[in-house]
């Protein structure tokens, strides 16, 4: 299992019962999460605010004190905003870390063997940014792809947080697959691929993407993008019926003339209380 257990300014404090017990900062949220089903402990008392779910859905925030509307925590030199959103999350996911760092490894190595090269990544369903700044920060360009516009717009004050405003990164608000598509017709090569995928969603136009139907086809798609020096493909999922196997055979048969290693792991984040790990889904990385 990958973990991610380098952060300091966020932590699992205790899990179980259907929900995580975490610290951002110097707040203390308690999220509700599929994956913890053992009992949870006592020592709820200094919880700031819990997300509750609806009986029809969805959910919404109780308070315990004043909470300012976002705040911002950091990870090595990224500095990312965060803030409870309507639907449970706070715009960052701590697991994803293990993955930032992995690939600033590949970007840093390949930049020592090539130093006049550039490192181009395109970066789909990117979210708010976080492997976005982490690549930027290393050196690497980025073309970030992602639907929501609101999103985007977050994952460029993230990108600015972290003081890296001036790098070579492009936002995007589009449909992945369509994006993908135009950049092959224009001949666009990348050194680097990477996608977190929902299990569903729709595009700025009504699109719909189902992980099971949409998944090789997209990554089959980004195979045509990866340049003759392209050093990793990397992605991960957090639908739970998506077994890292499952990861580790797409990306062997998709990149099958590639030559380079293809290994999956289940990614965690350790829990301080009982010493346990929460899984957080899947990640499979291609290297050469």
């Amino acid at each position: 299992m990958y973990i991610a257990d380098k952060w300091n300014d966020y932590e699992i404090i205790d899990a179980g019962g259907g929900d995580k017990l975490e610290r951002w900062g110097d707040t203390v949220l308690l999220r509700p999460d599929p994956q913890a089903v053992w009992p949870l402990r006592d020592g709820l008392k200094n919880v700031d605010a819990r997300y509750v779910r609806s009986n029809t859905g969805g959910g919404y925030w109780d308070y315990k004190r004043e909470l300012p509307e976002s705040w911002t925590v950091s990870y090595r030199d990224l500095t990312f905003i965060v803030r409870p959103t309507g639907f449970k999350h706070t715009g960052l996911f701590p697991e994803q870390a293990v993955n930032w760092d992995f690939m600033r490894s590949v970007v840093r190595e390949y930049k020592k063997k090539n130093p006049d090269k550039p490192f181009r990544v395109l970066n789909l369903f990117a979210y708010t940014g976080g492997a976005t700044c982490a690549l930027a920060a290393e050196g690497a360009e980025v073309v970030h792809v992602d639907a929501a516009k609101s999103i985007v717009q977050w994952a460029k004050a993230n990108l600015n947080e972290c003081g890296l405003a001036d790098r070579p990164v492009r936002f995007i608000v589009d449909d992945c697959m369509k994006f993908v598509q135009r950049e092959a017709r224009r001949g666009h090569f990348y050194e680097g691929v990477l996608m977190d995928p929902p299990s569903y969603g729709r595009g700025p136009d009504g699109e719909m993407w189902r992980i099971e139907n949409g998944l090789y086809p997209l990554v089959e798609a980004c195979v045509r993008l990866l340049s003759e020096n392209a050093a990793f493909f990397l992605i991960n999922s957090y639908t739970t019926g998506l077994a890292p196997a499952v990861l580790t055979d797409v990306l062997r048969v998709a990149l099958k003339d590639f030559g380079g290693r293809v290994e999956s792991e289940e990614v965690g984040l350790p829990i301080t209380r009982g010493g346990l790990v929460l899984p957080c889904g899947a990640t499979g990385r291609f290297t050469r």
